[in-house]
C-alpha cells in the first residue's frame, strides 16, 4: 500500500518519472540495472534480500545513484 502511494505521488509530479518498482531486494538490484535511475527509494525491510543488502550491492553496481531509505522499521 504505502509503495504504490509513493508511486502515485510521484507520478502526480511533473519533475519525476518512476521506472520500476520491486517487491524485494532481488527485483529492486535488477530494476536499477535495467532501468539506471538517478535514485532509488529504498525499504529495509524486504523479503528475501533486504534493503540494506540491495543498497550496498546497488551502490557498487551503480556509484551514481543515490538511494534513499524510508522505512517504518524501528
Amino acid at each position: 500500500m504505502v509503495r504504490g502511494g509513493l508511486r502515485a505521488l510521484l507520478e502526480s509530479l511533473d519533475a519525476y518519472d518512476v521506472v520500476g518498482e520491486a517487491i524485494d531486494g532481488e527485483q529492486a538490484v535488477r530494476a536499477v540495472a535495467e532501468h539506471e535511475p538517478d535514485v532509488v527509494l529504498m525499504d529495509i525491510r524486504m523479503p528475501g534480500l533486504d534493503g540494506l543488502e540491495a543498497t550496498a550491492r546497488i551502490r557498487d553496481a551503480n556509484p551514481g545513484t543515490a538511494v534513499l531509505v524510508l522505512t517504518m522499521l524501528d
